[in-house]
């Protein structure tokens, strides 16, 4: 159901990223196992294979492309809310290096995505569980290189699920529609020892475009924080 090969090989290249032929199969079997999974499972309303290449699939393999000094070799990373598997999916298909563990709290889509899993011969871990609740396990705590989210929540909720997974010297990165601001969160990240580093801009075909909120931890998050998911939303930092 996707394109053919060479027209997304052209595509991609007009973003500097190389995906092999034997990367993109892979990716035409999760298109596919997306759309048949999707129909007893809500999981995304996009189910063409443009949309699907173009809005799922060359948004998150941009991640690595336009981050990629954040991601050394190896590095542990954690996808909060990874929903369908983006972009930590195919962050794992782009970067068999890195240690990647997919979070999400609906069991639903942890079954479809240790599916996923296997049906791809990937390596990762994919975990059901509240992010403010296992945040404060010390298997988590601080234990990341990288953290991502794609969407989710606003910047200063967001920051407060994801900061205190990051260990020092790592870094989280929400990747974001345009009508955000990175101020917002300005008083989140001096609470929770984050400090911004940069914002990437860019667009996808079609116009659509996306921002890329790049926060390195700088200090120690304190360990009141996270609060509860109650209280993380109706009082946000």
């Amino acid at each position: 159901m996707l394109p053919e090969y060479e027209l997304a090989k052209e595509l991609f290249s007009q973003y500097d990223l190389d995906v092999s032929r034997e990367t993109y199969q892979k990716l035409a079997d999760y298109a596919a196992f997306l759309v048949e999974y999707n129909e007893k499972v809500n999981l995304t309303a996009i189910t063409d294979g443009d949309g699907i290449l173009k809005k799922h699939f060359l948004d998150s393999l941009l991640l690595p492309v336009k981050c990629v000094r954040y991601f050394p070799a190896g590095a542990r990373v954690l996808d909060i809310g990874s929903g369908a598997g983006f972009p930590g999916v195919p962050l794992a298909l782009l970067r068999p290096d890195l240690d990647i563990t997919l979070l999400d709290s609906l069991n639903k889509r942890i079954v479809f995505l240790h599916q996923l899993c296997d049906r791809l011969g990937l390596h990762y871990d994919a975990i059901h569980g509240r992010a403010e609740e296992l945040a404060r396990d010390d298997d988590f705590r601080g234990r990341f290189d990288v953290v991502t989210a794609r969407a989710v929540a606003a910047l200063p909720v967001l920051a407060e699920y994801s900061l205190p997974f990051v260990k020092k010297g790592g870094f989280w990165i929400s990747m974001k529609g345009p009508n955000e601001e990175g101020n917002s969160m300005k008083h989140a990240l001096a609470v929770l020892g984050g400090t911004s580093r940069e914002e990437i801009r860019y667009s996808l075909p079609g116009g659509d475009e996306r921002v890329l909120f790049v926060v390195e931890k700088a200090g120690n998050t304190p360990t009141k924080y996270p609060r509860n998911s109650g209280q993380i939303k109706s009082k946000p930092l």
